[in-house]
């Protein structure tokens, strides 16, 4: 198939996903990588409250947080340089 006519299959709300090798998909920059981290037992222990208290893994509410935290720190990192 054509991309012009891919696109206007699309365009058009058809489903196109037979069109697609989605064994070769990949999400750029959502490739994981396994990290080690030692945390104090306070530390583990509030993590888990808070998680559930969220209904959440305690993975789910680290990687929330560091996601959130390096959002900000890019965030205000892109506001200096405008400055």
């Amino acid at each position: 198939m054509k991309a012009k006519k891919f696109d206007a299959d699309f365009d058009s709300g058809k489903d196109v996903t037979g069109e697609l090798d989605l064994s070769k998909a990949r999400r750029p920059l959502q490739k994981l990588r396994r990290v080690n981290v030692d945390f104090p037992d306070w530390m583990i222990d509030s993590l888990d409250r808070e998680a559930n208290r969220l209904g959440v893994t305690r993975q789910s509410i680290i990687k929330m947080w560091l996601a959130e935290r390096l959002e900000q720190a890019n965030s205000h990192r892109e506001n200096r340089a405008t400055m």
